[in-house]
């Protein structure tokens, strides 16, 4: 943790994600502005912004869903039009037909006239088979119309869900950045003794944190073994150690919290979902006494932080705006609970709920 806000403080392009204009800097803190007072704020500032991240990624996963399902209904539009084609051909075929044989005596005068009983009989049955056909082309045909129409409705109404999603998916794009604003806006106001007497106490707090739940047994007493999965998830976000966090990246160059612990078991072939809360809810809780390599802590009361425990009270992560893919205590942020990938549901919580830390 030490050094964390004095990097940030010399890359404030790296803290706006380059994406953010350039912003006046904040006017100097109030000298007597206590230092515990400037870690809070800088603290909330951070949790909000990984609050809004989170948000942003939710709605990335599910425009990209609503993609996919506009795609999917288009195709299948543009087949029933085919079908629906097919269909009004063979009913102009049929009432060609009709049409030229319309002279004259009818078909069914035509039987009964005729000197052959037999005949007629067959003669019967022949028509009686063009007039089931005949009915079975009306009946494709008023199908595949009610299909057609079906379809080009539930393709619009997607279409204008997906406009909906791009629409919220840019107010909470534009949401991170302002939060990123305010954390370069603070850190600009700090001086170098400030930023360093804040990344003292912020690792002092951590270490305390770290000390506790040790004392009180909540960590493994002893290195669990991993799945093979669990091993291979580990491996993977152990090789991005040194990338830089970017919020809403998946890899391969940069990661957020999620991106990085998704993107990981994604490559150990067990696909977890892409959000720290989704993953909080659906995936089986276990104990933090009973963690093992690959076993993802989850963080805050909202579930917007999380990381990937790889044993010895240690988590692998990407930690916040203007850092890099990390190892740290288990301890870093107020811990809610784990999980563990390959299982589903929750099978139990945190006794007490959120275990404050700090």
């Amino acid at each position: 943790m030490s050094g964390r806000l004095l990097r940030l403080a010399c890359t404030t392009a790296v803290a706006a994600q380059a994406v953010l204009a350039p912003v006046p800097a904040a006017a100097a803190p109030d000298p007597q502005r206590s230092v515990a007072g400037l870690l809070t704020d800088l603290q909330q500032l951070y949790r909000r912004t990984e609050q809004a991240t989170e948000t942003y990624n939710a709605t990335t996963e599910q425009l990209k869903r609503q993609r996919a399902e506009v795609a999917r209904l288009d195709g299948e539009l543009a087949d029933a039009r085919l079908v629906l084609r097919d269909s009004r051909t063979e009913a102009g075929r049929l009432a060609r037909q009709q049409y030229q044989g319309s002279g004259g005596l009818g078909p069914y005068v035509r039987v009964l006239l005729a000197p052959d009983p037999q005949h007629a009989l067959d003669e019967g049955h022949v028509l009686a088979e063009l007039a089931r056909e005949r009915a079975r082309t009306v009946a494709r045909l008023t199908a595949a119309e009610q299909r057609k129409d079906a379809l080009a409705r539930a393709a619009r109404k997607a279409l204008d869900a997906q406009l909906g999603l791009a629409a919220r998916q840019k107010r909470q794009r534009d949401d991170v950045r302002g939060k990123l604003a305010d954390v370069e806006r603070l850190l600009a106001g700090l001086t170098p003794a400030q930023l360093a007497a804040v990344a003292r106490l912020e690792q002092q707090g951590v270490a305390a944190a770290q000390q506790r739940l040790t004392t009180a047994g909540a960590l493994p007493a002893d290195r669990a073994a991993a799945t093979p999965a669990g091993d291979r998830a580990v491996r993977y976000a152990m090789d991005q150690v040194g990338k830089p966090y970017q919020w809403g990246a998946q890899g391969p160059d940069a990661y957020d919290c999620s991106g990085l612990t998704s993107q990981a078991w994604s490559h150990a072939g067990t696909p977890i979902p892409r959000t720290s809360q989704e993953q909080w809810n659906r995936l089986g809780r276990v104990p933090l006494n009973r963690l093992r390599p690959g076993d993802l802590v989850v963080y805050f009361p909202e579930a917007t932080h999380v990381a990937m425990y790889v044993g010895g009270g240690k988590v692998v992560q990407a930690p916040r705006p203007g850092e890099k893919v990390t190892v740290s205590p288990v301890a870093s942020y107020p811990v809610l609970g784990a999980v563990r990938p390959g299982t589903a549901g929750t099978v139990g919580t945190h006794r007490d709920g959120p275990v404050r830390l700090r």
